[in-house]
């Protein structure tokens, strides 16, 4: 889905959120939208790919939102203790690209 502003490399959701996870107040973040796109919009981020670093201001911001209501939606999604997430991210957001596609076309 999402690629890496500066090498074009393919980037993991889970893995771009588990960089934010090492913030003091992650916890409250990831309960409130506007602190959650605030905070990802200035976050810097580092492709596992190149290892450059780049902000999450040069991500899809429609992504990131996307990826705020899955987290919010499923219990348990993140592992607090080990700073982990526990769902396929790329895989969820392609689903819901798919559902919303169709919904389009059967809506005409």
């Amino acid at each position: 889905m999402t690629k890496c502003p500066l090498c074009g490399g393919s980037l993991d959701w889970a893995g771009l959120i588990e960089q934010m996870l090492v913030l003091e107040n992650a916890n409250e973040i990831f309960q409130d939208r506007e602190k959650f796109m605030k905070t990802f919009e200035g976050f810097v981020f580092k492709c596992p790919h190149c290892g450059e670093e780049f902000y999450g201001r040069n991500l899809p911001a429609k992504e990131a939102e996307k990826v705020f209501e899955l987290l919010n939606e499923f219990k348990g999604s993140i592992d607090w203790e080990n700073r982990k997430v526990r769902l396929r991210l790329n895989s969820l957001l392609a689903l819901d690209t798919m559902l919303e596609n169709w919904d389009k076309k059967v809506k005409g």
